[in-house]
């Protein structure tokens, strides 16, 4: 199959743990530009995915950039698992663990009453550890210069919540393991599960704090659809078959 990505294409990635969203746009961008022997070709991605996160990630090549807000509008799915009785400044495991709390009264009965009002369209606060704009300035430059600020809640949209794995305490001293609530969420444009992690915890009268997550699907794009190991671009980006546009005009 030949591409045209100075026409535009889309190619679903499975972003690995401990790269930046940026690492992967630019080592797509770097080999194919290389390949193709231009300065630098037109690249994007749709929907920023967290170092400590892994999963679907979306890139778009030349005019398909065009697309990338309608592309990380789409639904998107998460695996995520909660630290349950700890939490951390950043809502999951970038940073230490500030406070305790006990869990000896959480039951998966508690866990199965709580969830259900994460459901629907719900109010959200962003961690003050993320890109949002405040006064010009991204949220996480106030917090790591020890700068207090208060963020305004979003209304956002969460479409399932299910259940996949729960440790209780009694169940953690068995099994000489820890309290762990695992998830998959179904969610809008714009959920932060760090928070959603840090909420739950609240509601389950503790506290919690994420420590891993996985994007398994972006819109109609998930896991299946990431046929490239990112550790295979290199290769990929010599072996496939290009078509070349007449009069390129979408190179940056």
């Amino acid at each position: 199959m030949a591409y045209n990505f100075e026409e535009g294409v889309v190619l679903a990635f499975d972003k690995p743990l401990h790269w930046t969203s940026f690492n992967l746009v630019k080592i797509i961008r770097n080999n194919l530009s290389r390949r193709m022997g231009i300065k630098r070709l037109k690249v994007g991605h749709a929907g920023t995915l967290d170092p400590l996160a892994s999963g679907v990630m979306i890139i778009c090549t030349g005019r398909a950039t065009k697309n990338i807000d309608q592309l990380q509008a789409g639904t998107k799915e998460y695996i995520a698992t909660l630290r349950l009785g700890r939490t951390t400044p950043s809502f999951d495991a970038e940073h230490s663990v500030d406070f305790t709390y006990s869990v000896a009264h959480i039951t998966r009965q508690l866990v199965d009453e709580t969830l259900p009002r994460f459901i629907g369209s719900i109010w959200q606060v962003p961690p003050v550890y993320s890109a949002c704009k405040v006064e010009g300035r991204r949220a996480f430059d106030y917090a790591r210069n020890g700068e207090e600020i208060e963020l305004k809640a979003k209304e956002l949209v969460i479409d399932e919540i299910e259940v996949l794995d729960f440790v209780s305490a009694a169940d953690a001293a068995v099994r000489g393991s820890r309290p762990e609530l695992t998830i998959r969420v179904v969610c809008s444009k714009g959920t932060y599960i760090r928070a959603l992690a840090r909420d739950i915890g609240e509601a389950l009268g503790s506290g919690a704090y994420l420590t891993a997550l996985r994007r398994t699907r972006v819109g109609q794009y998930s896991l299946d659809d990431c046929h490239i190991a990112v550790s295979d671009v290199e290769q990929w980006a010599q072996e496939v078959e290009i078509e070349r546009s007449a009069t390129p005009d979408n190179q940056e």
